[in-house]
């Protein structure tokens, strides 16, 4: 590795290191009906979570659009809404609109607890905890959820904004700054709303479908869920791409087998790593692609 990286993409790649991403959107959602309206309201199974386990989900429109993803942390009387700081308010005023006769109150809880992410190879020693993917335990005043945002190994840490500082202070690990954290990302292909994913996509296209519980009964957008699995009716999937060039193309470049969405030089691999809306027809991993004079190739999946 180019030992001009910087110390935070070095740490990301062969350690870990923390990330302020303080801006999530952070909801909770209380009352005897949450579980119900978020179940209809989700892609995922809300209903069977217990009190320490999570899972991650999207909020569909009629037409399956997808209006946001959330990861969704079940606690002993509510539930915690972790969502990217661009859908904070388009969340909650999502389901404020389908509350009616239910009994569920929202709470916008973003400014009050800080969020601190530890990703990396080495961040369950770091951190000294194992739980599962989306499971979450309390250590001391904090809430330490086994989340990601790079697609490393990684955990957030949910804390009350005054102690912050002093969180930051104890983790012993080097900060990775936004950029770095993109640049890893994308390496992994870990897509993000906003970038990679947006309104244009069905969820299959984003080929994220731990998202998606397919046996789950009614929720919004289902109808077009279902058509798409029942006649495999999609003609672009998301994939990771390596392109033999150290100059990134702009996202929204287009050529007959693809369409760039998000794309970053990695010093890593000495060429660039692009995520890329692919004709299905030429998604799968090795198959040679060009993207404007270069040469680039749909990569294995990360993990």
């Amino acid at each position: 590795m180019d030992l001009a990286v910087t110390p935070g993409y070095r740490a990301l790649r062969e350690n870990a290191a923390w990330i302020d991403l303080s801006t999530r959107g952070k909801i909770h959602v209380k009352g005897e009906d949450r579980a119900r309206l978020l179940h209809a309201m989700t892609t995922n199974h809300v209903e069977q979570l217990k009190p320490g386990q999570g899972c991650y989900a999207f909020f569909l429109s009629a037409q399956g659009r997808i209006l946001a993803d959330v990861n969704i942390l079940c606690f002993e009387d509510h539930f915690l809404l972790d969502t990217e700081p661009e859908t904070r308010q388009r969340v909650f005023e999502h389901l404020d609109r389908y509350i009616i006769a239910d009994d569920v109150t929202l709470e916008d809880v973003t400014e009050q607890w800080a969020t601190i992410a530890v990703e990396g190879p080495d961040a369950v020693r770091v951190m000294d905890v194992e739980i599962p993917p989306y499971g979450w335990v309390r250590k001391g005043s904090s809430i330490v959820a086994r989340l990601n945002s790079t697609g490393s190994d990684g955990f957030f840490i949910f804390a009350p904004i005054a102690e912050k500082r002093q969180l930051i202070a104890g983790l012993g690990v080097p900060e990775a700054s936004a950029e770095d954290a993109r640049t890893v990302r994308i390496e992994h292909g870990r897509p993000r709303f906003g970038e990679e994913i947006t309104e244009r996509y069905l969820a299959q296209e984003t080929d994220q479908l731990h998202a998606v519980h397919f046996n789950k009964g009614c929720y919004l957008g289902q109808e077009i869920v279902e058509r798409v699995r029942s006649r495999a009716q999609i003609h672009r999937i998301l994939r990771r791409l390596e392109i033999d060039t150290a100059e990134p193309p702009a996202p929204g470049t287009k050529t007959d087998q693809a369409e760039i969405v998000s794309a970053a030089f990695s010093p890593a691999l000495g060429k660039t790593v692009a995520m890329a809306y692919v004709h299905v027809s030429f998604s799968e991993p090795g198959t040679e692609l060009l993207i404007g004079d270069h040469a680039a190739r749909v990569a294995e999946p990360a993990h």
